[in-house]
């Protein structure tokens, strides 16, 4: 069986992009449920797939995150990779879809899940908002603080890969990335055309697709009047080229072959500090 990507909430289970996408494994109340039911669902994922990749949001409760450890460690076992990127809702659930169709693949455990770690570096993930009073993942100036009391400003902001900010007026643009991708958009309370009608033609994506606003996107973001987007790589083959040209190593823990300096599922870095990195950035042609 294929390594399991599981989620913590269905709205990070994207639609799939084709028939070789892998559902999601959703772990549904994971902090709520009585433990012996949620240790049960991990300990049979494990049985069934052999690993399991658990993505999840650092806007989750930290009750959530601390329910996943305490089931990881009870149940004594390194197959189990807690995933945590520093990426808003939808860019999370982009990744998470990437890592889906990355598992249809042959590629082991190991190295699908080091993939996440290379692959945020090709997502572009941000939103136009009506507020940044509230906003404290992105770096935001006093002078854009005030300007956000002002009725009917409206803000551009980019948190990944580099942050940026700009007040939506004339001109009104953010860098994006320099190779192809689709976009995917997710409206809350927020009347504007800006992400469809001039962030999108500016950054050249070639396909745009809508989804419903993660029910976390309000709280990272600071406020549920904004307009949430992520631009992607969306071609497995494309996904699969960046993966597998990446020089693999053996963890010295637990023996499984990771890309990078550092294995998902048991924590470990390598013990000297000879490996190369650099080609974790790889430019995608």
């Amino acid at each position: 069986m294929p390594t399991a990507i599981a989620v913590t909430s269905a709205d990070m289970a994207l639609p799939a992009h084709d028939d070789r996408t892998l559902p999601a494994v959703v772990l549904r109340d994971v902090d709520t449920r009585p433990l012996d039911e949620a240790l049960t669902d991990l300990q049979t994922l494990v049985e069934q797939h052999g690993h399991v990749i658990v993505v999840c949001s650092p806007a989750a409760p930290t009750s959530l995150e601390r329910r996943l450890h305490t089931i990881r460690a009870l149940l004594e076992s390194d197959r189990i990779a807690l995933f945590r990127p520093d990426l808003p809702p939808l860019g999370l659930a982009v990744l998470a879809r990437q890592l889906r169709q990355l598992a249809s693949c042959d590629i082991s455990p190991g190295v699908l899940a080091s993939a996440g770690r290379l692959l945020t570096h090709y997502i572009h993930a941000g939103a136009v908002l009506g507020s940044v009073a509230r906003l404290d993942r992105v770096p935001v100036d006093l002078k854009a603080h005030a300007k956000s009391w002002v009725p009917g400003s409206q803000f551009a902001v980019l948190a990944h890969p580099e942050p940026q900010l700009v007040r939506l007026g004339p001109g009104a643009a953010l860098a994006g990335p320099e190779f192809g991708t689709w976009m995917l958009h997710a409206k809350g309370q927020l009347q504007s055309d800006w992400v469809t009608g001039t962030l999108a033609p500016s950054w050249n994506v070639t396909g745009m697709r809508e989804t419903p606003l993660p029910a976390e996107s309000p709280g990272w973001w600071g406020t549920g009047k904004l307009i949430e987007f992520c631009a992607y790589l969306p071609d497995l083959s494309v996904l699969y080229q960046l993966v597998t040209s990446v020089r693999q190593s053996t963890c010295h823990w637990c023996g499984l072959d990771v890309i990078g300096d550092r294995c998902v599922f048991c924590s470990a870095t390598p013990p000297t500090h000879d490996t190369p990195h650099d080609h974790l950035h790889t430019p995608v042609g």
